[in-house]
């Protein structure tokens, strides 16, 4: 393969426009570019919590997902493209269902925080939140298959089970919601 970005700057988006994957140009606020520019954000939130210390099992799915994240911000830039599949919520769903097994059920709301890994997994989970939102947006004025939407989805919940396993494995552990603090 050639070099994909041999020039960094082209000035065609000077006029606020930016160009999709199918060569089609649209505006840079376009519902489509928020979609696969908060994908990105979210990819770069995952990047952050890997520069801290997790472990191997986590740090490869981790990478697993951002190369994953890459692939749905491909299908989300190339209206028509598919590259998210059902296989792959599935094997979230089965990520899911591992670390949360050694879990306690929750009675509360869990603040974020619990050590900087932990922190880190929350702001991504919250990122990947967006991100959904922003694919749910698109999904209502272009046609959009419902992977995407599904995939962020579970990912959300796999950060935030993630998070509360980097929370225990750090030794800060997890602080409850206070609900009735103020009574």
């Amino acid at each position: 393969m050639g070099n994909r970005l041999s020039k960094i700057y082209t000035r065609t988006g000077d006029d606020g426009s930016t160009g999709l994957g199918d060569g089609s140009r649209v505006g840079k606020d376009s519902a489509r570019v928020e979609a696969y520019g908060t994908v990105d954000e979210a990819n770069s939130c995952i990047g952050l919590l890997l520069a801290t210390d997790v472990p191997d099992d986590i740090r490869t799915l981790l990478t697993r997902i951002q190369h994953q994240l890459f692939d749905l911000g491909g299908e989300l830039c190339i209206p028509g493209h598919a590259a998210i599949f059902d296989a792959d919520i599935e094997a979230l769903e089965a990520q899911l269902d591992h670390y949360n097994a050694g879990l306690p059920p929750l009675q509360e709301f869990i603040l974020p925080g619990g050590g900087e890994a932990a922190a880190r997994c929350h702001v991504a989970r919250t990122v990947v939140r967006r991100a959904e939102r922003a694919t749910v947006a698109l999904a209502r004025l272009e046609p959009l298959r419902p992977q995407p939407v599904r995939y962020l989805n579970r990912l959300s919940d796999l950060l935030f089970v993630l998070a509360r396993v980097l929370a225990r494995a750090s030794g800060h552990g997890e602080t409850l919601w206070q609900h009735e603090r103020r009574k």
